[in-house]
């Protein structure tokens, strides 16, 4: 058996690897544009900033490497420019030569990969104008920064590519701005849980123009500025542009593949092409969110390998198939870590589905062990069946750990109320013995019979301020004057008992505190003296990170983006 596989990264360097492994007598070769192969798309960024030194540790194989172990022959530097399906056999060009020839195949695994959106707006073509997507754009980034010793850089984008570059442009001690449309960085995560994204990029030095849309390019005084929609205008020394990625289906298209979303290859759940003995892997694809069933693209380099080992087996005469992705996905954001899986509220609002969501900041660990931090966790899942339909998590500590064991739950077809009965390892230094996880599972448990019953942060602006309800902070009286909400009264939980009958019989009382625990408990003292109590999902802290931001956003629109 011959088999070509067009693209060397994630899903064709996985795939590569597995049929050797599961047939040794297999004639496998692979084709890649560019220099190198099995390279970390997701480590680019930090060798820009020296935090990866060796630029040899981005890729994580060679071609020699690969021959040596899996007798793959790995031709860098060559292109497939046709896919000739009649023949069975790929159109190639020696990138360094020149020659063209062509290579028979029994079996083809298509795993181009995807390329950097550019949108048709004037001056992309700049010199100083650069985007991320392989190795050698990492070294053109690098090289043009080293040369030059710039200080400032815009980044138009806000994704993972985005973030990460801004973040080791600032550990060279540049100026960075982001731009990004719509109004918040990262768009797996809901507004009020970006929040602390945008919190802690500003933290770190880094402007944010948030709601702009980027609409030219012009190189100028030595630097190029990035004109906005609306006349504003940044100059910087460089600029970098990461608004998103495109599948790279040429190939597909020209050979009569059909395709799907955006242009990309549709496949089966064996990732079998419209075409026989044609597959198809990594971001080029169109597949499932495992969570909504609705068609996805998803550029993650976890389903990529996941394809291509799938690919693999069915090649060799297996079944194998692909259940789609959840999307699960983690990011450092300077000190803090952003993490999510399955889809945010606003998503499952999209799609029609009536939701709910539980807001909780718990410890990364026991409270008594040193050096514990707060994590904010947003759970969504669907009332009524209380089907599990994502998550969100920012801190400092953890926060992976937590992701991951709610995507298993999401992937195991957990209920949001089993989370409560997880049985998660617990030491004082890791964890606590009510793991966070649980925490939440108690409060959807809560909720589900009953027990407890929300309002939330959208709530807040028609809560009325007429007395015809209770508005309760029960939090300390330090903590009420140093900032709290408009038109809440304060009574400390610890005084409610004594002091319940300041309030007025048969008003429903809205309750926040400062992370919504003690809140919990004064609805707990309330209800039992007869009153409906409603607690504010995430607290205080939730509330003010959430204002603050939109205060900051509002403000970028008013004065040129200072904030």
């Amino acid at each position: 058996m011959k088999v070509v596989i067009i693209g060397g990264v994630a899903g064709g360097a996985t795939a590569a690897a597995r049929i050797r492994r599961l047939d040794e007598h297999a004639e496998i070769t692979v084709f890649e544009r560019s220099g190198f192969i099995s390279y970390a798309n997701c480590g680019l960024p930090y060798h820009i900033s020296g935090v990866i030194e060796n630029p040899e540790d981005l890729t994580l194989q060679t071609p020699e490497g690969f021959f040596s172990r899996f007798n793959v022959n790995v031709k860098t530097l060559h292109e497939v420019t046709a896919i000739n399906i009649d023949r069975k056999s790929v159109s190639v060009k020696n990138l360094e030569t020149g020659e063209s020839f062509e290579e028979s195949y029994d079996k083809l695994v298509l795993s181009p990969g995807a390329k950097p959106v550019k949108p048709d707006i004037v001056g992309t073509e700049s010199e100083k104008l650069f985007t991320l997507r392989t190795v050698e754009d990492t070294f053109r980034i690098k090289d043009f920064i080293d040369k030059n010793k710039l200080k400032s850089a815009v980044m138009v984008g806000g994704g993972f590519i985005g973030l990460e570059v801004a973040e080791n442009l600032r550990e060279l001690g540049m100026d960075v701005t982001i731009v990004q449309w719509p109004a918040q960085l990262m768009n797996n995560f809901d507004g009020d849980m970006a929040s602390f994204i945008h919190a802690e990029m500003r933290k770190h030095g880094v402007k944010l123009a948030l709601g702009y849309i980027a609409e030219g390019f012009e190189e100028k005084d030595c630097g190029i500025t990035v004109h906005l929609e609306g006349g504003a205008s940044l100059h910087a020394d460089m600029a970098v542009l990461a608004i998103g990625v495109a599948p790279e289906s040429t190939l597909a298209k020209e050979a009569g593949i059909k395709l799907g979303m955006k242009g990309s290859i549709l496949v089966n759940d064996r990732m079998e092409t419209s075409v026989p003995d044609i597959y198809a892997v990594g971001d080029a694809i169109q597949i499932k969110n495992f969570v909504s069933g609705e068609d996805a693209l998803i550029s993650l380099a976890g389903p990529a390998n996941k394809q291509g080992r799938i690919a693999a087996d069915n090649i060799c005469g297996g079944d194998s198939r692909y259940l789609g992705s959840p999307a699960s996905s983690v990011l450092k954001v300077f000190d803090m870590t952003a993490a999510s899986t399955g889809i945010n509220e606003t998503t499952a609002r999209n799609l029609g589905l009536d939701v709910d969501k539980v807001i909780l900041s718990p410890m990364s660990h026991s409270g008594y062990y040193p050096g514990g931090k707060v994590m904010t966790i947003k759970v969504v899942f669907e009332k009524e069946t209380y089907r599990l339909l994502g998550a969100q998590i920012v801190g400092y500590e953890g926060v992976d750990k937590r992701i991951d064991v709610i995507a298993t739950a999401i992937f195991a077809g957990l209920k949001a109320t089993d989370l409560k009965d997880l049985d998660l390892a617990y030491a004082p230094p890791y964890s606590s013995a009510k793991d966070p996880v649980n925490m939440a599972g108690f409060m959807i448990d809560n909720i589900s019979k009953g027990i407890l019953k929300q309002w939330h942060i959208e709530d807040d602006a028609k809560l009325p301020r007429d007395g015809s309800v209770t508005l309760l902070d029960t939090r300390t009286v330090g903590e009420f004057r140093r900032g709290h909400i408009d038109g809440f009264k304060n009574i400390p939980v610890d005084e409610l008992r004594e002091r319940i009958d300041e309030l007025e019989k048969g008003k429903p009382v809205y309750v926040n505190c400062q992370s919504g625990v003690r809140s919990y408990i004064a609805c707990r003292i309330l209800e039992g003296y007869g009153f409906e109590a409603y607690n504010f999902s995430g607290g205080f802290r939730f509330y003010d990170a959430v204002m603050n931001d939109r205060e900051l956003i509002e403000k970028s629109y008013d004065c040129g983006m200072d904030a």
